[in-house]
This record gives C-alpha cells, sequence and structure tokens, in this order.
C-alpha cells in the first residue's frame, strides 16, 4: 500500500488509530456484558468507557509494545493510563488476544467491503450508461485477435456490466463471510467467559457471533474474501485490456480521455498512451498476489498460531486500499472513454465483406450444398481476400458454385449488417431487466 495507489477513505479503516478504537469498544462492550451478568461491578464498566472521547497516542503504545513485545497488552497498559489502573483490572477480563485482534479484522474487513461495494456500484453505474449509449454502435467483434463477425460497442459494455455485476454478488458473500466476531476465551472454549458477552459484543459491532472459532475465527472466511477480491481484479484487467487493444494505433476505436496539458512521452510529444488501463493491468496483479496467501493461512496449528498474523497485516490493507483505488480509476476511465463510431466501421470493413463467411456457408447448406463443400466453397473465396485484396461479394458473385445455389438477391442480402444486431434487445433485457 502507498500513497500513490491509495484513497483516504479506504486508508483510513486501516490506521493504527482507528484499529486501537475498535479494540477500545470491543473492550469497552464485553465490560458492560460483563456487568449485565454480574461478573464485574458496574462502577467499573461504566469506568471503562471514560476512554470514549481519547485519542490513544499510538507512538506511546508503540513505545509499550517494544518493551512487552506484545501489542494488545501495550494497549491495555496505555488504556489503563487513561482509565486507572484500578478501574482497568477488569478490563479484558476472560478474553484472549485473539478475541480482540480477529474481531477487529473482521469489522475492518467488513468496513472495506461496504466501501468496495459502493465503488462497484459507481463502475456499474458507468458500464451501463456508457451501454445503451452504444447499444447500437457497430464494431466487428474479434476471436483471437482476428476478425470474426459484427457486434456492437453496447454489447461489450453490458458483457462487463454482466460480469461486474456477478462480483457484486459475490462480494456481498464474502462480506457475510467475515461479518463474524468471537469472544470466546483461550482455546474458543468460553471456560472464563460467558457467550452472552460475545453475542453482545458482536450485536454492538455489526457482527454475528462466529459458531466455534477455536481461539481464532477460522480463515477459510478470509481465504474466501481474498480470493473475491482477486477475482474482481481480473474483472478490472479484462476491462482494462479489452480498453488497450482498442486503443492501439491500427485499431483506435476507443480511447481514454486525454486531457488538457497531459503528456504522453518525454521522448515522443505525438503519444497518446492508455497509461490509466495499463497501471489498472498492474494493480490487478498487486491484488490477486494476495490471494495465495489467504489461502496458505487457513492451516493453522491446533487451536491456534500466529503464522496467519503477519500475513494479514500486509495483504488486507494492501488488498482492500489497491482494489478501492483500482475500482474508482476503471470508472473514471469508462466513464470518460472516448469511442470512435467512424474507425469501428473502417476496421469492420477492411476485409471487404469478409466477415459475412459465416452467412453464406449457412446459406448454402440451406440450399441444398453438402457442409463440407460449402465450407471449401466459402473458403477458397474467402483466401482471395486475405492473400489476394480481392472483394469477398464480388468473387462470390462470380463464383459459379455459388451462384448455381443461390440468386444474386440472395448472396446481397448475405451482406446485412442489421442481421448481426437483431437480438441485441434481447440481450440488453437479459443484462439490465
Amino acid at each position: 500500500m502507498i500513497p500513490r495507489y491509495a484513497r483516504p477513505e479506504m486508508t483510513e479503516i486501516w490506521e493504527p488509530a482507528t484499529k486501537f478504537r475498535i479494540w477500545y469498544e470491543i473492550e469497552a462492550h464485553a465490560c458492560d456484558a460483563q456487568a449485565e451478568l454480574g461478573v464485574i461491578p458496574k462502577e467499573n464498566a461504566a469506568a471503562a468507557w471514560k476512554a470514549k472521547d481519547v485519542e490513544f497516542d499510538v507512538a506511546r503504545i508503540d513505545a509499550i509494545e517494544a518493551v512487552t513485545k506484545h501489542d494488545v497488552i501495550a494497549f491495555l497498559t496505555h488504556l489503563a493510563e487513561h482509565i486507572g489502573s484500578d478501574e482497568a483490572r477488569f478490563v479484558h477480563q476472560g478474553m484472549t488476544s485473539s478475541d480482540v485482534l480477529d474481531t477487529t479484522l473482521n469489522v475492518q474487513l467488513v468496513r472495506a467491503a461496504d466501501l468496495l461495494l459502493a465503488d462497484m456500484d459507481r463502475l456499474l453505474a458507468a458500464l451501463k450508461k456508457r451501454a445503451f449509449e452504444h447499444k447500437d454502435t457497430v464494431r466487428i467483434g474479434r476471436s483471437h485477435g482476428i476478425h470474426a463477425e459484427p457486434t456492437t460497442m453496447g454489447l461489450t459494455f453490458a458483457r462487463f456490466y454482466a460480469e461486474m455485476d456477478r462480483n457484486r454478488e459475490r462480494l456481498e458473500r464474502a462480506r457475510a463471510e467475515v461479518a463474524t466476531g468471537a469472544i470466546s476465551g483461550a482455546v474458543g472454549t468460553f471456560a472464563n467467559i460467558d457467550p452472552y458477552v460475545e453475542e453482545y459484543v458482536c450485536g454492538k459491532l455489526g457482527l454475528r457471533p462466529e459458531p466455534i472459532s477455536t481461539q481464532v475465527i477460522p480463515r477459510d472466511r478470509h481465504a474466501m474474501f481474498f480470493a473475491t477480491l482477486g477475482v474482481i481484479a481480473s474483472s478490472i484487467e479484462n476491462v482494462a485490456i479489452e480498453i488497450r487493444h482498442m486503443q492501439r494505433t491500427e485499431v483506435l476505436e476507443a480511447e481514454e480521455f486525454f486531457s488538457a496539458g497531459q503528456k504522453g512521452s518525454s521522448a515522443m510529444p505525438h503519444k497518446r498512451n492508455p497509461v490509466l488501463t495499463e497501471n489498472l493491468t498492474g494493480l490487478a496483479r498487486l491484488v490477486r498476489m494476495t490471494v495465495v496467501p489467504a489461502m496458505e493461512n487457513v492451516a493453522l496449528w491446533h487451536e491456534r498460531d500466529i503464522s496467519h498474523s503477519s500475513v494479514e497485516r500486509g495483504i488486507a490493507p494492501d488488498a482492500t486500499v489497491t482494489l478501492d483505488f483500482a475500482l474508482n480509476r476503471l470508472a473514471g476511465v469508462v466513464e470518460k472513454l472516448v469511442i470512435y463510431p467512424d474507425n469501428m466501421l473502417a476496421n469492420m470493413n477492411k476485409f471487404k465483406g469478409l466477415i459475412m463467411s459465416q452467412r453464406v456457408l449457412l446459406a448454402l447448406t440451406q440450399a441444398g450444398v453438402s457442409r463440407e463443400d460449402a465450407y471449401a466453397i466459402v473458403q477458397r473465396n474467402a483466401m482471395k481476400v486475405w492473400e489476394e485484396g480481392k472483394d469477398f461479394l464480388e468473387e462470390l458473385l462470380g463464383d459459379p458454385e455459388v451462384r448455381a445455389a443461390l440468386s444474386e438477391a440472395e448472396i446481397r442480402e448475405k451482406f446485412d449488417l442489421g442481421y448481426h444486431t437483431k437480438h441485441v434487445g434481447t440481450i440488453f433485457k437479459r443484462v439490465f431487466g
């Protein structure tokens, strides 16, 4: 996580001050629950809230940790400095560090997911708007990078909308997956703390109690969360790659918005490079590289070890901050993407009707020609376009075998672009309702 690829709203979730504030709320809410149960005096529970307006001193906590070599103990020591050692003696009653650490992590992941869902809503709105703008803007579809058959730019946007909509549903499920908390004590048996405390604290934090937590919340939940972020990152790259290909000089069917004063190259003043989508391709790699460590965190020793801890301290902020930035950058790219319909038509016509080969093939088979013979006839004429620059329609009109099966009008009719876009409305209805 570096400031260049970070937005303050997401970064704030992972600031030490935010983390310590959540730690404090967990401890204070736990005291309230313990007081309700009669485990600790009510006045001690009330005293725990004396620090509710305190800005915890991160440097002081770090200094204490340098001695204790334990971050939660360092925080509890600092908390006692604010509320008094006698008042603090019931704080953390029956709890273990993982109760605080794991529950806090999940609060942070839920908050991060909420921001990411809002990011996705912006991107989905942009994709939908551009899809309807270019619903009937015809362009050539490509397979293997080679001209295939006509499609529309609207369908391209709609395809990415549908993919991102699926990702939004995945993220909702991933958010629910990590929206659990654990206040179950050492090895998760509630031996020294009543399960009610967990229920109470989780309710205050908007979490569900983890059904069975050992001493940690099971990491399969987190593995799914980060895997979902990885899938979203791959979808971002999918859109970015399409735009990059479309911006290539010899294609130029779409282009990132080039603002006044922007420079494309330190050496070549003419350059207008797809730098934003190239950047998104790289950012997607950064998010995906957090997935494997999250998977490896699932296997822990017995009821707990901390092999996962150092990993999560890195990948949780890195993945969420980077993805938040990437989603917003992509939304901006889509919103301002420049489309060149004339270039789309010019590219489509570059091979003089060759893209209608399947229609001719099907017409010949429907006219009684065997599929094998029809394929050979059409391919023979198609190769003249590839190799000699001939016009496909003219070659077909001059081919005796084609004319024996199809009239001139029937052949010409097969070159109607509208044939390929007649079901665009049906597809849009499926995608957008």
